[in-house]
């Protein structure tokens, strides 16, 4: 799980969407999930719980 405290969060997905996280949003990644990456413009402050 990922959560963003602060700031935004863009990723990428491999099929060319993107999500933009902002701050009180998450999402959660499973295994087998589509490859993604993700940056920031303005900086993120992010809790991840593996």
């Amino acid at each position: 799980m990922l959560l963003c405290l602060d700031g935004e969060l863009i990723t990428e997905l491999e099929d060319d969407r993107s999500f933009t996280l902002s701050a009180g949003h998450s999402y959660q990644v499973a295994d087998q999930a589509e490859a993604h990456r993700s940056s920031t413009r303005l900086g993120a402050t992010l809790f991840i719980v593996d």
